[in-house]
């Protein structure tokens, strides 16, 4: 057992948070280089903290020894979204995922494919109709909230859109709440981010209530049903399922994809990648590598334990840094490249390797359905288009927080697939 590399130096005054999410893949590869080691201890929240940015810690912290590591009961997701399966532990967890896994597994996951493929063809169908290159990052943003309230909510723009507009209007003030600083203030004509948010919140439970107790269709009629463990449990995960989070993260992977697979450079690529689904897997899992929507997760160390070798003290912060640990030498050759061969060859069967959402036993609980998604917008997007960087030179660095994408949205030009063409694709 060894000491962690690095300090936690003192309270308050050796706090990194500020460094930290100001950019934290330069802050964690900085001291992945200074301490020669991908797991290195600093000061975050205010807690001494193990970053974790190596395969075999992650798969520590997150599966082996995961009933060691507790999420946060003062974290901002519980202050905001209360028990659910995402931010209880122990007990209360498992029991919430047994009841919910059902409706994102099985006939539940199948019964939503249609549902898929309408959403992808209405979204996505006219993207080269007005010959201007298109912000991708907001389209696809549009696409994935399409996608969570009709399946999750059972609210279609099409059918309903002035209830649609309503809640995307809410969501989006109850996520910029969200992400802004944790202070309810309110004074006339201001309120802080944070207050504003709480008051959507409410708004949007208000809406989830109705919903839960007159609609008897499709996932809300189900989760209705589940044995869930009080009446506020269900309103709670819907409000969740709904969150502008997971349309950031569909946008987040899509906008990676077509960047990735963009230009004529990459033609060879994408005619592949229709033709293999093999191909096209490895495409995504590579994406989802290099580009993972989410930083990471945090835990508290509920007793003294290790990691990686290192010692971690009870009460110890302990946070995977995804990209980091997606990037580890140790497990993928050539880290940085974009290489989906190396998911049929070195790294076959090393899907678990990835922590883009999490992994083990608390591992995302919708991630199948994430993948049908995924795997239908991709496919309609290499069976349709070219497109290309439009114009060619831009600046796509990325930022990392709160979902990853490229600082300046990037605009890309879409050519429609001349039919005959597609129709060959589409029987091969």
């Amino acid at each position: 057992m060894s000491k962690l590399p690095g300090n936690a130096g003192v309270s308050v005054l050796g706090d990194k948070s500020l460094e930290f999410y100001r950019d934290p893949v330069s802050f964690c590869r900085q001291r992945i280089e200074k301490h020669r080691s991908r797991v290195f201890l600093c000061r975050l929240l205010n807690r001494p903290t193990a970053f974790i940015c190596s395969v075999q810690g992650m798969r520590e912290l997150l599966c082996e020894k995961s009933n060691l590591f507790l999420k946060d009961p003062t974290d901002l997701m519980t202050n905001m979204y209360g028990d659910t399966v995402v931010t209880t532990n122990g007990e209360e967890a498992c029991l919430l995922r047994l009841s919910l896994t059902s409706l994102f597994t099985g006939g539940c996951l199948e019964s939503s494919n249609d549902y898929i493929t309408s959403v992808c063809e209405r979204c996505l169908k006219d993207l080269s109709l007005s010959g201007n290159p298109e912000c991708v990052y907001s389209a696809f943003k549009h696409l994935g909230t399409e996608l969570v309230l009709g399946l999750f909510l059972n609210v279609r723009a099409e059918e309903q859109p002035e209830l649609y507009k309503e809640i995307v209007q809410l969501c989006t003030e109850h996520w910029h709440g969200l992400i802004s600083a944790p202070v309810n203030v309110k004074v006339p004509l201001w309120s802080s981010g944070f207050s504003t948010a709480l008051d959507a919140r409410d708004k949007l439970m208000a809406i989830i209530k109705d919903k839960l107790e007159n609609d008897t269709q499709g996932f809300v009629g189900s989760l209705r049903s589940l044995p869930l463990p009080d009446s506020s449990s269900a309103s709670q995960h819907l409000l969740l399922f709904i969150s502008a989070l997971i349309p950031k993260a569909l946008a987040s992977l899509l906008t990676s994809f077509t960047l990735e697979l963009s230009g004529n450079e990459q033609e060879k690529m994408r005619r592949r990648a229709i033709e293999d689904p093999d191909y096209l897997r490895g495409v995504l899992l590579e994406v989802q590598r290099l580009w993972p929507p989410f930083i990471g997760g945090r835990r508290i160390a509920d007793q003294d334990s290790t990691l990686a070798g290192f010692h971690v003290p009870k009460g110890y912060g302990a946070v995977y840094i995804s990209q980091s640990v997606h990037r580890d030498p140790e497990v993928f050759q050539q880290p940085d490249s974009f290489l989906p061969e190396r998911w049929s060859g070195r790294n076959a069967g090393h899907e678990h390797f990835l922590c883009s959402f999490g992994s083990g036993a608390r591992n995302c609980i919708g991630v199948k359905l994430t993948d049908v998604f995924l795997k239908e917008a991709c496919m309609y997007l290499l069976k349709h288009y070219d497109w290309c960087l439009d114009p060619p030179s831009q600046d796509l660095e990325y930022k990392w927080l709160p979902v990853s994408r490229p600082a300046n949205p990037p605009t890309i030009s879409f050519t429609r697939l001349d039919p005959t063409r597609s129709d060959r694709s589409d029987t091969s």
